[in-house]
């Protein structure tokens, strides 16, 4: 019965997250045991991040849905690490601080990365001079559209080379890709003063690779990316069309992966859409885990700024960073060089951040979307005015492309700038996979760094909604 419910719940639950969300977190927790008596239900995690995760941010679906197929009205959920579930439950809270023991900074930094090969002696740790130790977990500012590749990122450093590996992570350029690798990178070097970690950007790669053919230290170079523990490779679209350089980073893979070293790879796009890349390496870019950075939305590009500002020891007002966030800007990247500019010429004039002196450094920015109300009959109309679909069509099950189109973009904007939840567009929209709607507003931010027409069509409506 318990299997069957497990399974029952899998499939219900894949229709209202995802099969991404079902595969990366869902089954990474199993169906321990059910405790009919006192109607608890007991979830075996593998490792505290996975628990801490699952439990913060799908507690409540687990309820809704096990309490419904298990036909009881209140029902407890109780996660636990590794084999902490078989205990009895009087004893479990006990048990559990056993398996996952509090341990301070100062003995982390003693732990031993066993799969470390030494590098011969007078070699200066590689990753020293490679990570910027600005780029943190803690610097990194978390949103809607990064969500899903900080946590994977987090993952990773918690089981290396076992969980998600590779981790690939692709988005447009200037959204947050580099930082995370830098993040993964100093987290490890942290807790493993011994780990050989290696950032590297691919066209240094490729400049070394063609070093070592013009030099004959091709076997050189083998040898030092084989000793490597963790591998932080950035923007490997740039090996497109390079074969020999796509060859030798094949056999490395292949020999790290094998030893259960870590690969963490970035792109500005899908493995399967790096053309000019082989497929037997495409292939081995999608054996681990790919998740995306995309686009923020307003509220965090907002927390972006003000993250930003407080490092600089600066403090913005809401109506200075949300001036700021609506400039027309296309990546994380810009947004923080506009906020450089702005903090510079104050700093150097000795005035306040206010927003005439930020429409003095950066300009006036054509439209500030706050200051108009905005709900979904607006956004219906403006749709109707650019692709003549009204609501009749958005609401119904014609899935032409015409109709599909207006309506991804209806969505999109629903979520931009109402800050309704999906729930109420669903209702809107007569749709009641909510599914459907995260779908949409990913395949609008994706169309938005891919092509650039689609691009200006999207800010006309925007512009248009004032």
């Amino acid at each position: 019965m318990i299997e069957q419910v497990w399974q029952d719940f899998l499939k219900i639950i894949k229709e209202e997250v995802g099969i991404r969300v079902v595969e990366t977190w869902i089954k990474a927790v199993s169906f321990s045991r059910y405790d009919s008596f006192e109607r608890k239900v007991y979830l075996s995690a593998p490792n505290l991040f996975v628990k801490n995760w699952v439990e913060t941010h799908y507690k409540q679906l687990f309820i809704i849905h096990l309490k419904r197929l298990l036909s009881i009205d209140e029902l407890t959920l109780v996660f636990c690490i590794g084999g902490a579930c078989s205990v009895q439950p009087e004893i479990l809270q006990e048990a559990s601080s056993k398996i996952v023991p509090t341990v301070s900074i100062e003995n982390k930094k003693k732990q031993k990365f066993q799969l470390v090969k030494k590098m011969p002696t007078g070699h200066t740790n590689i990753a020293i001079s490679k990570l910027n130790p600005s780029y943190t977990f803690d610097t990194f500012v978390v949103g809607e559209n990064n969500s899903f590749a900080y946590a994977s990122a987090r993952a990773v450093t918690q089981k290396l080379g076992k969980l998600y590996n590779p981790l690939f992570l692709y988005g447009c350029s200037g959204l947050g890709k580099t930082h995370l690798l830098h993040a993964i990178g100093n987290k490890i070097m942290d807790e493993y003063s011994d780990a050989v970690v290696l950032y590297q950007t691919t066209d240094k790669f490729v400049t070394e690779f063609i070093h070592a053919i013009r030099f004959d230290q091709v076997a050189k170079f083998q040898a030092k990316y084989k000793k490597i523990d963790v591998l932080l490779l950035d923007d490997i679209q740039f090996m497109v069309n390079k074969e020999q350089t796509q060859e030798a980073f094949f056999h490395i893979f292949n020999s790290l992966y094998e030893s259960n070293k870590q690969i963490i790879l970035s792109s500005d796009t899908l493995p399967r859409n790096l053309g000019g890349l082989v497929d037997r390496l495409k292939s081995r870019l999608e054996w681990g885990l790919v998740a995306d950075v995309q686009v923020p939305m307003l509220e965090t590009k907002i927390a972006i700024l003000k993250r930003k500002a407080e490092l600089q020891k600066e403090q913005l007002s809401d109506e200075v960073a949300l001036f700021i966030a609506h400039q027309p800007v296309k990546s994380v990247r810009e947004l923080e060089g506009a906020l450089i500019r702005v903090l510079a010429y104050a700093s150097l004039t000795n005035q306040m951040v206010t927003i005439d002196l930020v429409r003095k450094v950066l300009g006036q920015v054509d439209h500030v979307p706050a200051t108009t109300i905005v709900d979904f009959a607006t956004i219906v109309d403006q749709i109707q005015k650019h692709f003549s679909y009204g609501i009749v069509d958005l609401r119904s099950k014609d899935r032409s492309k015409g109709v599909s189109h207006a309506r991804q973009i209806a969505m999109y904007l629903m979520k931009k700038y109402t800050g309704k939840a999906l729930r109420e567009i669903g209702e809107y929209l007569d749709r009641k996979d909510h599914t459907t709607i995260t779908h949409a507003i990913h395949r609008i931010k994706e169309l938005v760094c891919q092509d650039r027409q689609f691009a200006q069509q999207l800010k006309k409506i925007e512009q248009d909604l004032g």
